[in-house]
C-alpha cells in the first residue's frame, strides 16, 4: 500500500522526515491516535519538533501552532484565530468525517499548494515562537546555571517578548518583593503590597493592559534570579507568587496572550509545589539531577 506523498508502512525510526512520519499515521491511525484525537496528533508533532531542537537536527517543520501550516490554514479558512490548527480543523470538520481525516485532506492540499518542501527556508529557521516550547508542560521553568536563563531570556526577547528581570537575592521580607514587583511592572500608587493586589495588578499587565507604555509584544516573560534565597526567607509567599503567575498565564491563553516565568535557583535541589496546578519543571538542559552538579 502506498500514498501520494509516501511509501507503505514502516517503523517510526525509519522515517525520513515529519511528512514520512505523518504518512505512517495516515496509514495506521488506530495505532498512532487510537482515540482519533487531532489534539493528540498535534501534541505528538510538537514533541517531534522539540526532539529536533534537542538533537540539533536541521529539518523543515511546519506544524508549530503558529507555524506555516497554521498560517496557510488561516488563509484558506479566511480568518485568523488565536486557536491552534487542531482546534480550528475540529471546528470545520464536516459531518461524516473526523478531525484526523480532515487534517490529512488539508495536508494534501497544503503540500500541493506550497510544494514538496512545504515551508522552505521559513520552516528551516525553526518555530516562529520561541516561547511555545517552554509552555508545553509548565508556565514556570527552573534554572540552576544562570547563563542558561540569560540565554533563554535573550532568545525570548529576540522573538518579540517583553522580558522583565527581577533579582530576589536581597528579598528578606515580603515587602522587599512587593516593592520591586511594583517598580518593575509599573504598578499604580494604590498597589496594596499584598498577594491579592499582586494577583489583580499582574492580571492587568498580562492582559496587555499594562501600566507601562512599553508594548508587550508577543508575550510577557518574568525572569527571577536567586529565587531560592527568597524561597528560604519566605517560602509561602515565594510559592504563591509563582502560583499566581502560572494561573494568570493560563488565563492569558484564553484570549491569545502568552505569559512565561523563568526562575533561577542557586540550589540545584530546589523543590516547589505545583504552580497553577502544574509542576514547575527544570529546563531541558538541566532536568536530570546529575546535570545540576559542578
Amino acid at each position: 500500500m502506498s500514498t501520494e506523498h509516501g511509501a507503505g508502512p514502516h517503523h517510526w525510526d525509519q522515517c525520513a522526515d515529519v511528512y514520512d512520519f505523518l504518512e505512517q499515521v495516515r496509514l495506521r491511525p488506530g495505532v498512532w491516535v487510537p482515540g482519533g484525537s487531532l489534539e493528540q496528533l498535534q501534541a505528538m508533532l510538537i514533541g517531534y519538533q522539540v526532539a529536533l531542537g534537542v538533537h540539533s537536527v536541521d529539518e523543515p517543520f511546519d506544524f508549530w501552532p503558529s507555524g506555516p501550516f497554521s498560517a496557510w490554514l488561516g488563509r484558506r479558512l479566511g480568518r485568523h484565530s488565536p486557536l491552534d490548527w487542531a482546534v480550528e480543523i475540529a471546528r470545520v470538520t464536516p459531518a461524516g468525517s473526523t478531525p484526523v481525516e480532515e487534517f490529512f485532506t488539508l495536508l494534501d492540499h497544503y503540500r500541493n499548494e506550497v510544494g514538496p518542501e512545504a515551508g522552505g527556508t521559513a520552516a528551516r529557521s525553526g518555530p516562529g515562537d520561541p516561547g511555545l516550547r517552554l509552555m508545553l508542560n509548565t508556565f514556570v521553568t527552573l534554572y540552576w546555571r544562570r547563563h542558561l536563563l540569560e540565554e533563554e531570556s535573550a532568545r525570548l526577547r529576540a522573538g518579540g517578548y517583553r522580558v522583565v528581570t527581577l533579582s530576589a537575592a536581597e528579598w528578606a521580607t515580603d515587602e522587599d518583593m512587593h516593592r520591586d514587583l511594583a517598580a518593575a511592572f509599573g504598578f499604580p500608587d494604590y498597589y496594596g503590597h499584598n498577594l491579592d493586589a499582586f494577583n489583580d495588578c499582574f492580571g492587568e499587565v498580562r492582559g496587555y493592559e499594562g501600566y507601562q507604555e512599553a508594548e508587550v509584544g508577543r508575550g510577557l516573560v518574568t525572569a527571577f534570579t536567586d529565587y531560592d534565597r527568597f524561597a528560604e526567607a519566605s517560602p509561602r509567599t515565594a510559592q504563591i507568587v509563582l502560583d499566581i503567575i502560572a494561573d494568570q498565564a493560563r488565563r492569558a491563553l484564553t484570549v491569545g496572550n502568552r505569559v512565561i516565568c523563568l526562575v533561577h535557583s542557586n540550589d540545584p535541589d530546589l523543590r516547589l509545589q505545583p504552580v497553577g496546578a502544574t509542576p514547575a519543571r527544570w529546563n531541558d538542559a538541566e532536568w536530570l539531577d546529575a546535570s545540576r552538579r559542578p
